[in-house]
């Protein structure tokens, strides 16, 4: 036998006995008290805070490798991790404590008409595999929402952030242990090679129930071309800020540059702004100039080279392209109908914003426009599940399959009949 063969044999018994591990620990899991689970996610906020000098250490490494492949500042900032950040996600492991479990609510209750009572039960969806990018805190958020709603979890972070991950997940394995559940409930795929994803792609003999893919085009085509298991997937986010005729000048000014520029790298960030033509005289050169006056980059159709001569010509491409760096595309369009008939062609169904003092205007544009996420006088980076009240989220789902949106305890759900009788039988 070669070398590589032991290898290739060596990483699929890995493989094989994280997804035994994990159907085991989740089975327990799923019917965990909520005061255990919650115990588990306090000890992990808790040893993230006692632990953070070495994370941010390791993190330092991790920057350090990828400034060495110059990925780029968008993927370098996703990577970072600093104390306020790393707090954040303390944070957010606390916020979820506070919501409610949705393992065993009842979704509906009802009676037929052979006196049999059915009820529709919240139920974990068994064992979740998240496959992510350039983002070390999906390690908690992913293990936390998995954890709270009764889910196994594998996780497999990429090369770039391997040793940050490495960390974050032994706090995790800590915290469960402490709070006397199976630490095999959060497991990590520790290596960088990429067969791994494949395996898990193909459901590790039928013990990954879900794949949640979190980053670039290439990662999510891929785990959407080969999953032999159901995917929540979102594939780009080509956000829109639409400026309605009746936007307040200050307000979009001030909804644009946070959608924007507040941190360009996210997959809520705007990548194409629309100015209604009826007030491009007013708004197009104030909003293109505030633009460039932050240092982002404007590819514009005619009317917004005209507004400002910085302004570089827009392609064909640019309104299917999300930049995730200072660079915008900027179009005028001829009214509400024209801006939802760009969304619909150009747009990838993630977020969508208008800016408008007109209410009918406003109720039109959520009504019509079909993207997971439409907002009304608000910044498209608002597109968050610890912004929805979620305490944090396994990603945002773009499809229409089981979640749309932001995927937080919920979502992480399926559910059950439980039907009590009386001793009844069905007639022949």
């Amino acid at each position: 036998m070669s070398e590589a063969q032991k290898i290739d044999e060596g990483l699929a018994a890995m493989m094989a006995e994280l997804g035994v591990k994990a159907r085991c620990a989740g089975r327990q899991l799923a019917t965990a008290p909520t005061a255990a689970k919650n115990t588990a996610l306090q000890n992990a906020a808790n040893e993230l805070r006692a632990d953070a000098a070495n994370i941010i250490a390791a993190n330092q490494e991790d920057m350090k490798l990828a400034e060495a492949q110059n990925v780029g500042t968008a993927r370098l900032d996703r990577i970072m991790l600093d104390e306020a950040r790393l707090d954040g996600i303390a944070q957010a492991l606390e916020a979820i404590i506070k919501l409610d479990d949705p393992v065993g609510q009842s979704m509906a209750q009802w009676q037929v008409d052979s006196g049999l009572d059915i009820t529709r039960v919240r139920v974990p969806l068994g064992v979740i595999g998240v496959i992510y990018e350039s983002r070390p805190n999906v390690t908690a958020d992913a293990a936390a929402l998995c954890l709270k709603s009764g889910n196994a979890v594998i996780l497999r972070g990429s090369s770039e952030i391997q040793n940050s991950a490495r960390l974050i997940h032994g706090c995790f394995a800590r915290a469960l242990r402490a709070a006397g559940l199976d630490e095999n409930c959060v497991q990590i795929v520790d290596t960088p090679d990429r067969a791994a994803v494949g395996m898990m792609l193909a459901g590790l003999d039928g013990n990954i129930d879900i794949i949640v893919p979190r980053g670039g085009k290439g990662l999510v085509a891929r785990v959407q071309d080969e999953a032999r298991v159901p995917v929540f997937a979102h594939l780009d986010g080509v956000c829109h800020v639409y400026v309605d005729a009746a936007a307040d000048l200050d307000m979009a000014r001030a909804v644009l540059l946070n959608a924007k520029m507040r941190r360009t790298g996210i997959c809520g960030a705007a990548e194409t702004l629309l100015v209604d033509e009826a007030c491009a005289d007013t708004h197009l050169a104030p909003l293109i100039s505030a633009l460039l006056d932050a240092d982002c980059a404007v590819r514009g159709d005619a009317a917004a080279q005209k507004a400002d001569a910085r302004v570089s010509a827009a392609t064909e491409d640019d309104w299917y392209e999300e930049y995730l760096d200072a660079v915008i595309a900027v179009k005028t369009v001829s009214g509400l109908d024209d801006a939802v008939e760009h969304i619909t062609q150009y747009g990838s169904g993630h977020t969508e914003a208008i800016v408008t003092a007109n209410a009918q205007a406003a109720e039109d544009f959520l009504n019509r426009v079909d993207s997971a996420i439409v907002m009304h006088n608000a910044s498209t980076q608002f597109a968050d599940g610890g912004e929805f009240g979620m305490g944090a989220e396994i990603g945002i789902a773009t499809g229409r399959f089981h979640a749309r949106g932001p995927v937080g305890l919920e979502q992480l759900t399926s559910f059950k009949y439980a039907v009590r009788g009386s001793g009844q039988t069905r007639p022949k």
